[in-house]
């Protein structure tokens, strides 16, 4: 993606950098703002550093989901 190519509130996509999936809250400045997909704090990116979520990006990032509250679960 390219500045130009800022994606819609709302999207899911992926931190190149840290192949974290966020959903995209804003943007500001030469930065979109990414939220957690469970929630929690958001982090600036680059535009050029995103890309869209597959299905198996979102896939994978549940199974971490549910993986880590049960281990917490106790």
């Amino acid at each position: 993606m390219t500045a130009q190519d800022v994606p819609e509130v709302g999207t899911v996509v992926v931190d190149t950098r840290s192949d974290q999936l966020g959903e995209v809250m804003g943007a500001e400045g030469p930065y979109v703002q990414l939220r957690p997909l469970g929630g929690g704090i958001e982090w600036d990116v680059p535009p050029r550093a995103l890309r869209e979520a597959t299905t198996s990006d979102e896939l994978r990032a549940k199974v971490r989901e549910v993986n880590a509250s049960r281990r917490w679960a106790g």
